[in-house]
């Protein structure tokens, strides 16, 4: 018995191992097919903070109101990305840290975002307003999809500009979640 145990536990780090590569290699940081980033872009007018008006679905953020990211180039070329928004199911605020890598040049708005050590994740500017005012991002597929905001709304024709620019990408704008803002954060 004693000669079975360590082979089991090679297998199993080996299995572990095997699994981490796996799951590393289905988090694409390329852009979906058909969708090109933005570019030229200019990360120091992108930095700071922006709303999150409208959304597609995902775990992470189901349920929250209120959401924010800050995005601030760091000193190694990385972009920190701070992530805030209010836990209605909980009623308290939830706020999460990630870095951002570009992944060619910095001149396009293509980027792998991680929350989650050492797992990346597709951020793409899909369309940016010429005064960096709005974006439309997708991540690794079609079932990502932000539309952010320098102020909490957007006038009825702007909104519509950008859903109409993501379905002409494919995106199902149907499935849109229009994110509210009437809370006031403790955190400025």
């Amino acid at each position: 018995m004693a000669s079975i145990l360590p082979l089991t536990r090679r297998t199993a780090l080996l299995g572990a191992a095997l699994a981490t590569a796996v799951l590393a290699g289905c988090s694409s940081t390329r852009p979906p097919e058909g969708i090109a980033p933005v570019s030229p872009f200019d990360l120091a007018r992108y930095e700071g903070r922006w709303y999150e008006v409208a959304r597609l679905d995902h775990s992470f953020e189901r349920g929250m109101t209120d959401v924010r990211a800050t995005y601030q180039s760091q000193n190694d070329g990385s972009v920190r990305v701070v992530n805030r928004g209010f836990d209605a199911a909980k009623n308290n605020w939830r706020e999460a840290v990630g870095k951002a890598l570009f992944v060619g040049d910095t001149n396009t708005a293509s980027l792998k975002v991680s929350f989650f050590g050492p797992f990346y994740g597709g951020y793409h500017v899909a369309a940016l307003d010429a005064d960096y005012q709005w974006a439309l991002v997708v991540g690794p597929d079609r079932s990502y999809c932000w539309i952010l905001s320098r102020s909490k709304q957007l006038a009825p024709a702007v909104r519509a500009h950008i859903v109409a620019r993501a379905q002409a990408l494919g995106i199902d704008t149907q499935a849109l979640i229009w994110v509210t803002h009437d809370r006031t954060d403790p955190q400025p």
